[in-house]
Protein backbone atom coordinates (compact mmCIF):
# COMPACT_ATOMS: atom_id res chain seq x y z
CA UNK A 1 0.00 0.00 0.00
CA UNK A 2 2.97 2.40 0.90
CA UNK A 3 4.61 1.40 -2.36
CA UNK A 4 1.55 2.34 -4.18
CA UNK A 5 0.80 5.42 -2.56
CA UNK A 6 4.55 6.67 -2.83
CA UNK A 7 4.28 5.71 -6.78
CA UNK A 8 0.67 7.76 -7.18
CA UNK A 9 2.73 10.87 -5.63
CA UNK A 10 5.20 10.53 -7.69
CA UNK A 11 3.35 10.26 -10.38
CA UNK A 12 1.48 13.43 -9.27
CA UNK A 13 4.46 15.61 -8.80
CA UNK A 14 5.95 14.69 -12.04
CA UNK A 15 2.36 15.66 -14.05
CA UNK A 16 2.41 19.00 -11.90
CA UNK A 17 6.25 19.71 -13.35
CA UNK A 18 5.32 19.07 -16.82
CA UNK A 19 2.44 21.15 -17.04
CA UNK A 20 4.17 24.17 -14.76
CA UNK A 21 7.05 23.72 -16.99
CA UNK A 22 4.54 24.23 -20.34
CA UNK A 23 2.71 27.30 -18.83
CA UNK A 24 6.19 29.37 -18.53
CA UNK A 25 6.59 31.39 -20.94
CA UNK A 26 9.02 30.42 -23.62
CA UNK A 27 11.48 33.02 -23.47
CA UNK A 28 12.18 31.60 -19.87
CA UNK A 29 11.67 27.93 -20.38
CA UNK A 30 14.03 28.33 -23.59
CA UNK A 31 16.65 30.25 -21.63
CA UNK A 32 18.81 27.85 -21.44
CA UNK A 33 17.52 24.83 -23.92
CA UNK A 34 20.07 23.40 -26.57
CA UNK A 35 19.64 24.14 -29.90
CA UNK A 36 20.78 21.82 -32.41
CA UNK A 37 22.95 23.72 -33.54
CA UNK A 38 24.53 26.68 -31.91
CA UNK A 39 25.65 29.36 -33.60
CA UNK A 40 28.63 31.88 -32.48
CA UNK A 41 26.63 34.92 -33.20
CA UNK A 42 23.42 34.21 -31.63
CA UNK A 43 24.48 32.23 -28.98
CA UNK A 44 27.96 32.93 -27.78
CA UNK A 45 28.63 36.53 -28.55
CA UNK A 46 25.65 37.74 -26.43
CA UNK A 47 27.45 35.85 -23.21
CA UNK A 48 30.72 37.79 -23.70
CA UNK A 49 28.66 41.10 -24.92
CA UNK A 50 27.04 40.49 -21.25
CA UNK A 51 29.67 39.06 -18.97
CA UNK A 52 33.20 39.69 -20.47
CA UNK A 53 33.22 42.12 -22.84
CA UNK A 54 33.46 44.93 -20.56
CA UNK A 55 36.85 44.07 -19.42
CA UNK A 56 38.08 41.88 -22.72
CA UNK A 57 38.35 45.14 -24.79
CA UNK A 58 41.09 47.69 -25.80
CA UNK A 59 41.40 49.45 -22.82
CA UNK A 60 39.63 47.07 -20.29
CA UNK A 61 41.49 45.49 -17.35
CA UNK A 62 41.13 42.15 -18.80
CA UNK A 63 42.94 42.63 -22.24
CA UNK A 64 45.26 44.53 -20.23
CA UNK A 65 46.27 41.91 -18.80
CA UNK A 66 46.25 39.03 -21.13
CA UNK A 67 45.41 40.30 -24.58
CA UNK A 68 42.21 38.67 -25.14
CA UNK A 69 39.80 40.91 -27.07
CA UNK A 70 35.87 39.14 -26.97
CA UNK A 71 34.36 41.43 -29.36
CA UNK A 72 34.48 39.15 -32.28
CA UNK A 73 35.13 35.80 -33.50
CA UNK A 74 38.91 36.66 -34.20
CA UNK A 75 39.36 38.35 -31.52
CA UNK A 76 38.72 35.24 -29.37
CA UNK A 77 40.06 33.26 -31.97
CA UNK A 78 43.32 34.95 -31.60
CA UNK A 79 43.78 33.98 -28.18
CA UNK A 80 45.85 35.36 -25.38
CA UNK A 81 49.52 36.65 -25.39
CA UNK A 82 49.73 33.54 -23.16
CA UNK A 83 48.20 31.15 -25.98
CA UNK A 84 45.20 30.19 -27.46
CA UNK A 85 41.46 30.16 -25.49
CA UNK A 86 39.78 27.30 -27.83
CA UNK A 87 40.95 24.02 -29.17
CA UNK A 88 37.97 23.74 -31.24
CA UNK A 89 36.59 19.95 -30.90
CA UNK A 90 38.23 19.91 -27.29
CA UNK A 91 36.21 21.95 -24.57
CA UNK A 92 38.26 20.68 -22.14
CA UNK A 93 41.22 21.06 -23.22
CA UNK A 94 40.22 24.72 -24.15
CA UNK A 95 41.15 27.20 -21.65
CA UNK A 96 38.26 29.36 -22.18
CA UNK A 97 36.10 26.76 -20.68
CA UNK A 98 38.65 25.78 -17.85
CA UNK A 99 38.64 29.40 -17.15
CA UNK A 100 34.60 29.76 -16.75
CA UNK A 101 34.38 26.11 -15.65
CA UNK A 102 36.45 27.53 -12.27
CA UNK A 103 38.54 24.33 -12.91
CA UNK A 104 41.66 27.17 -13.03
CA UNK A 105 43.03 29.30 -10.13
CA UNK A 106 41.85 32.00 -12.15
CA UNK A 107 38.17 32.01 -12.35
CA UNK A 108 36.30 33.62 -15.13
CA UNK A 109 34.32 35.91 -15.38
CA UNK A 110 36.69 38.06 -12.78
CA UNK A 111 35.79 39.60 -9.43
CA UNK A 112 32.02 38.32 -10.28
CA UNK A 113 29.51 35.17 -9.96
CA UNK A 114 30.81 32.59 -12.21
CA UNK A 115 28.78 32.36 -15.28
CA UNK A 116 25.04 29.96 -15.23
CA UNK A 117 25.60 26.07 -15.80
CA UNK A 118 23.64 26.76 -18.63
CA UNK A 119 25.48 29.57 -20.48
CA UNK A 120 28.46 27.23 -19.61
CA UNK A 121 27.23 24.22 -21.13
CA UNK A 122 25.92 26.55 -24.04
CA UNK A 123 29.91 27.31 -24.36
CA UNK A 124 30.85 24.19 -23.59
CA UNK A 125 28.62 22.71 -26.24
CA UNK A 126 29.48 25.29 -29.44
CA UNK A 127 33.30 24.25 -28.83
CA UNK A 128 32.55 20.66 -28.98
CA UNK A 129 30.54 21.24 -32.07
CA UNK A 130 33.87 23.01 -33.45
CA UNK A 131 33.88 26.75 -32.75
CA UNK A 132 32.65 27.69 -35.82
CA UNK A 133 32.34 30.98 -36.78
CA UNK A 134 28.77 30.94 -37.89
Amino acid sequence: MKRARFLCFGLAVAGVSITAATLLPASVRDACAQRAKLTFSEDIAPIFKGYCESCHQPGGQGYAASGLDLRDYDGLMKGTKFGPMVIPGKPDQSNLFVLISGRAKLQMPYGHKPLPSCLQDTIYSWIFEGAKNN
